[in-house]
C-alpha cells in the first residue's frame, strides 16, 4: 500500500508512543489491517500483531510477528508473554482485559482507546457489550500507573471514547514515571 493510502495512526498512540522503550516489543491486539503495526514497525519497534482476520494481517508478515487468533472464542494466544507496550484501539472484549493488562511488562505501557457509553447516540457500535462505562478502563488498568486518561466525546470522526496511557513501573530505586493522573 502506498504511504499516502495508509490510514493515519491514532492520535492517542502518536501522543503517548514516547512511553514505549525505543526498539521495544509492542503487541497490537485486534490490529485489523495494521495501521498501527505499520507505523510502529517504521519507528523501529518489534511488533506482534494479533487479529482473527487472516486476509487482513497477511500483508503484515514482513513487518511483524503475526498471530491469527479468535480472541473472543479461543484461548489467549500469548500465554506468559509480556511486551514493552500493548496497543489496543477500537476493540473491547471484557473477558480479555485482565490478560491485556498482565501482558504489559515491567517498565512497559498500555495504550488503549475504544468506544464508550454515549456512542450509541451517534451510531455504531451501539451495543452496550462494545461500549465502556465511565471509569471502566481505569478500573481495568488497576496495578498500572495512569499517565493520562480521557473519557468523553472526541472529534474527527465524532465519537465517544475512553482512552488510557498507563505504565507498569519497573522495579528499582526510581520509578520511571513519578506522577500519575
Amino acid at each position: 500500500m502506498p504511504d499516502h493510502a495508509l490510514p493515519r495512526p491514532s492520535d492517542w498512540l502518536l501522543r503517548w508512543a514516547h512511553l514505549i522503550r525505543p526498539g521495544g516489543s509492542v503487541l497490537d491486539l485486534a490490529c485489523g489491517s495494521g495501521r498501527h503495526v505499520r507505523w510502529l514497525a517504521s519507528e523501529g519497534f518489534r511488533v506482534t500483531a494479533v487479529d482473527r482476520d487472516q486476509a487482513a494481517v497477511a500483508p503484515l508478515q514482513s513487518l511483524a510477528e503475526v498471530i491469527v487468533a479468535d480472541l473472543e472464542n479461543g484461548p489467549w494466544p500469548l500465554g506468559g508473554r509480556s511486551f514493552d507496550a500493548v496497543v489496543v484501539t477500537n476493540y473491547l472484549w471484557r473477558p480479555l482485559l485482565p490478560a491485556i493488562v498482565a501482558a504489559v511488562a515491567p517498565g512497559g505501557a498500555l495504550l488503549y482507546e475504544t468506544f464508550a457509553a454515549g456512542q450509541e447516540t451517534l451510531g455504531r457500535p451501539s451495543r452496550p457489550d462494545f461500549l465502556l462505562q465511565p471509569g471502566e478502563l481505569t478500573a481495568a488498568a488497576d496495578g498500572l500507573a495512569v499517565v493520562a486518561y480521557e473519557c468523553g466525546q472526541a472529534d474527527e470522526p465524532l465519537r465517544f471514547v475512553q482512552r488510557i496511557a498507563a505504565v507498569r513501573d519497573a522495579p528499582g530505586p526510581v520509578a520511571r514515571h513519578l506522577c500519575a493522573v
